[in-house]
């Protein structure tokens, strides 16, 4: 009988083979999936023998994962800003690098009260359930055009709790005819922003699994921050906030945008790989 190293060590070959990234840290995630236990717990059970349907069940995974299919499809699940969410095809997967873009923004308004808060291309809710898990007293809306990227938004918001401070809407950026001018003290986006050019160059699990809308915008990467920022003069209020995550190489163009726009103090924050990441601005 197959125990759980063995399990374990023969999956990280197989993966490393398939050249997938982590093929460990991959092959133990897939395994705690099917036992249902962390994967640090995996380490106390390394002699523990798998029944049969555990080994043919994890093999299935596997094989999945060697197909490039991301892991967290496969296990329905990711970490974000210490909360999980659930996330399927039909919203882009929380990335790591959108936690500073929530932190920003948590740090900069942890002594303020009453926020309005608009969350535009929600997807999956984690910007918006991360900031009202951590803001006390605000009100958030998520836009997004996706229809099923709003249901599991929702899900996400009763998951973790806050469903009573979000309300998610079915709304395109460049139809906001709904809202009242000056309604928000804070917009935040993580905006499609790979260029038409750029997208054929990604990875294959971006291309073939992740949703395309939520990647890029068909043009050259900016779109969506020039009409988020033109919209956002009529959205905020008077000294109300913008913030957004970008790509590399993007921070002077988007920038630009921001005071053709009428925003000023304009803050550019680098990731934890030194890549200016996050930018913001104030309403004038």
């Amino acid at each position: 009988m197959m125990t759980v190293i063995e399990a374990i060590n023969l999956s990280t070959d197989y993966l490393a083979k398939k050249n997938i990234e982590s093929p460990r840290i991959n092959a133990e995630h897939l395994l705690a999936h099917i036992l249902k236990c962390k994967r640090l717990n995996l380490y106390l059970s390394f002699d523990r023998p798998l029944k049969d349907d555990e080994v043919n069940n994890y093999r299935e995974l596997l094989v999945r994962r060697s197909k490039a299919e991301p892991l967290q499809y496969i296990v329905g699940n990711v970490e974000f800003y210490g909360l999980e969410f659930d996330v399927n095809p039909a919203v882009l997967i929380p990335r790591p690098e959108t936690e500073l873009l929530v932190e920003k923004i948590i740090q900069n308004l942890k002594d303020e009260n009453n926020l309005r808060i608009l969350d535009v291309g929600t997807g999956s809710g984690n910007i918006a359930v991360a900031l009202a898990k951590n803001i006390v007293n605000c009100e958030i809306i998520g836009i997004d055009i996706s229809k099923e990227a709003l249901k599991i938004a929702q899900t996400n918001a009763e998951k973790n709790g806050v469903s009573d401070k979000i309300s998610f809407k079915k709304m395109d950026i460049f139809n906001t005819d709904n809202f009242t001018d000056g309604s928000f003290n804070i917009l935040v986006s993580n905006p499609p922003y790979i260029s038409i050019e750029e997208y054929p160059q990604l990875r294959p699990e971006l291309i073939v699994y992740e949703p395309r809308v939520a990647l890029t915008d068909n043009a050259d990467g900016l779109q969506f921050y020039r009409s988020i920022s033109e919209k956002a003069q009529s959205l905020l209020k008077e000294n109300g906030k913008i913030y957004f995550e970008m790509g590399m190489g993007q921070a002077s163009a988007i920038a630009k945008i921001l005071e053709e726009n009428s925003f000023r103090d304009i803050r550019i924050d680098k990731d934890y790989s030194n890549i200016e990441r996050i930018i913001s601005g104030v309403k004038n």
